[in-house]
């Protein structure tokens, strides 16, 4: 029997209550079930708005296991991986809501976001989302959707290098488009100041300290030297000098860009508070990073966290939580069986 609740003055179909029903029935228009004529269809932002985090516990109770047992095998294998999954579902969030269009490869009518400036060549990790899809795809196919798979990936990967974890809301949906142009304009740039990364982020629903604790998984992973390059050779009283020095032997005033550096450069591979000791100290190695401790508005937070590391940890998993919550703008989704491709 079909169970329906009330939204906004519209009857609209119980998700939790007629889950099974709805994962069996979901490409089906409601209006056909069981003479439901009634019911409005259910748009992506009313989806959005009931992500729950028991949304597989009855369609496919194994998921978050299987997907935990294989970003955990991932991580094992190159610990960088888990900075590059979390960066993933950042760069997803930040261009239509979390939709994995940034896992959609270029296809006819698909104009794919990993050629934007802020992805090509340093976005990483669809390998391993792929993998962890086509586990999931055994057990329950056609259930669970790419974008889920990446917020699970995400707070997987940053348990398993000593991150905190958090309880992720469920039910998203993949989107048919991606958009390059979002993505080009959308994403911060390294080069951001303190208040174009707090309007970016204040446009996404994210406030000043969401931005702040989600910088702070550059507590891991590792930059192209293009991308600080102009900081340590031309940033003056606002960075330190033997930390420039360092950053120099393996980036050189031209050329070999795509050399790699550290963004912590005292525990690189552990999630911890160091970022922010490293800014307090003119160590940063990004400009966006440094431009959070540089005598403006931030500075406070960066202080707060370098002090107290259980508060950061606290504030990047609430921070995580809310930027999964960022709405698919797009079109209604879909649940693709293969994420690099529509069905």
């Amino acid at each position: 029997m079909l169970t329906f609740k009330r939204y906004g003055g519209t009857l609209q179909l119980d998700l939790h209550a007629n889950m099974e029903l709805v994962a069996c029935y979901r490409n089906v228009p409601l209006a056909t079930l069981a003479g439901a004529r009634k019911v409005s269809p259910i748009s992506s932002g009313s989806i959005s708005a009931q992500l729950s985090s028991s949304f597989y516990d009855n369609t496919c109770p194994n998921a978050l296991s299987t997907i935990r047992t294989s970003i955990r095998r991932a991580v094992s294998r190159e610990r960088r991986m888990a900075a590059s999954l979390i960066r993933l579902h950042f760069h997803d969030c930040f261009v239509q809501g979390c939709d994995a269009s940034i896992l959609l490869e270029d296809a006819p009518s698909i104009v794919s976001e990993r050629n934007a400036g802020p992805n090509r060549g340093s976005v990483r990790g669809y390998e391993v989302i792929d993998a962890a899809k086509s586990e999931v795809e055994r057990i329950c196919p056609g259930v669970v959707s790419c974008a889920d798979i990446l917020a699970v990936a995400a707070r997987d990967a940053s348990a398993a290098v000593g991150g905190p974890s958090w309880t992720v809301k469920l039910g998203r949906k993949d989107s048919t488009t991606a958009s390059l142009t979002i993505a080009e304009s959308d994403l911060p740039s390294f080069t951001d100041g303190v208040d174009r990364l707090i309007s970016r982020f204040a446009s996404k629903g994210l406030n000043a300290r969401d931005m702040v604790a989600l910088s702070g998984s550059h507590t891991i992973g590792q930059a192209q030297c293009f991308t600080f390059r102009e900081r340590i050779y031309n940033n003056g009283s606002d960075i330190d000098a033997g930390f420039a020095s360092t950053r120099r032997r393996r980036c050189p005033t031209s050329g070999q860009n795509d050399n790699l550096a550290a963004l912590d450069l005292v525990t690189p591979n552990s999630f911890d508070n160091n970022y922010f000791k490293n800014l307090i100290q003119k160590k940063g190695l990004l400009p966006s990073d440094q431009v959070l401790f540089s005598g403006g508005s931030t500075d406070n937070i960066v202080s707060e966290y370098s002090r107290n590391p259980s508060t950061f940890k606290s504030d990047f998993a609430s921070a995580m939580v809310k930027m999964g919550d960022i709405p698919h703008t797009g079109q209604d989704g879909i649940i693709r069986r293969i994420c690099s491709a529509i069905n």
